[in-house]
C-alpha cells in the first residue's frame, strides 16, 4: 500500500532572547536571509523564518518555543568552502575549528548566542 501522505522536511524552532544578537549571528555571520517576521502586535515576542539555500530555521522569542541548547545537523555541499567563508568574517563570538572527520562526514560546529549548536557536515 503506497503512502498517499507527503511530508516536507521538518523545521527547527530555535529559542532566542535578543533579536539583534540573533540577526547578527544568523544573518550577518551565517548569511541567512529573513524570509518573514511575525508579532501578534508591536512589542510582543518575535517569531521569524530564516533561510539560506535549502536550510530553513525558525527563531522565536516566545516562552515555550524551542529549548536553549538545541542541536541542529545541517548538511552542506562543500564543508571546506563553508568553513573558509565563516573564518573570513569578523565575528568575535564564533571561531569554528577546521572541519574534522565525524559521523556522517567531515564537519564543524558553531554555537549561537543562546546556546543552540549548529553542526555543519558534508556527507561522505
Amino acid at each position: 500500500m503506497a503512502d498517499s501522505i507527503s511530508f516536507a522536511a521538518p523545521i527547527a524552532i530555535l529559542r532566542i532572547y535578543d533579536v539583534a544578537k540573533a540577526y547578527r549571528f544568523y544573518c550577518d555571520y551565517l548569511g541567512f536571509a529573513i524570509d518573514w517576521e511575525h508579532r501578534f502586535e508591536p512589542g510582543l515576542p518575535l517569531y521569524a523564518q530564516l533561510s539560506r539555500s535549502g536550510a530553513v530555521v525558525h527563531v522565536s522569542e516566545h516562552h515555550g518555543d524551542g529549548t536553549p541548547g538545541t542541536v541542529l545537523w545541517i548538511t552542506v555541499g562543500d564543508i571546506h568552502n563553508w568553513h573558509a567563508e565563516l573564518a573570513a568574517k569578523d565575528y568575535g563570538y564564533a571561531r569554528p575549528g577546521p572541519p574534522e572527520d565525524g559521523p556522517g562526514g567531515p564537519g564543524f560546529a558553531v554555537t549561537d548566542p543562546f546556546g543552540n549548536t549548529l553542526r555543519f557536515a558534508q556527507r561522505e
